[in-house]
């Protein structure tokens, strides 16, 4: 799976950090991944990629409900399933 370079402790502290949690073969979370980084050509946002299969407790939390979206800051979840571009640029915009 993507990770970003970026180490947690550094991505806590960026506001316009975001974290994707996911799978490893899992297509939805692939092409979020895609899309975002993408997206960062554009706009200016950091994000890494979590694998919860990794971690029985974020199983326990998404599950099948991946890939979540969430702010790195205040784990508010943004969008699942698909990078929703209104609701992450409604999200960043109290960045700009």
């Amino acid at each position: 799976m993507t990770r970003n370079s970026l180490n947690s402790s550094t991505l806590m502290h960026t506001k316009k950090a975001l974290i994707v949690y996911g799978r490893e073969e899992c297509h939805l979370c692939q092409t979020m991944i895609l899309a975002l980084q993408d997206l960062q050509k554009q706009v200016s946002f950091d994000f890494q990629v979590i694998d919860i299969d990794a971690d029985p407790e974020l199983v326990a939390l998404y599950g099948e409900k991946i890939p979540v979206l969430v702010s790195a800051a205040n784990h508010q979840e943004i969008c699942h399933y698909f990078l929703d571009f209104a609701a992450l640029d409604d999200y960043l915009d109290k960045f700009r």
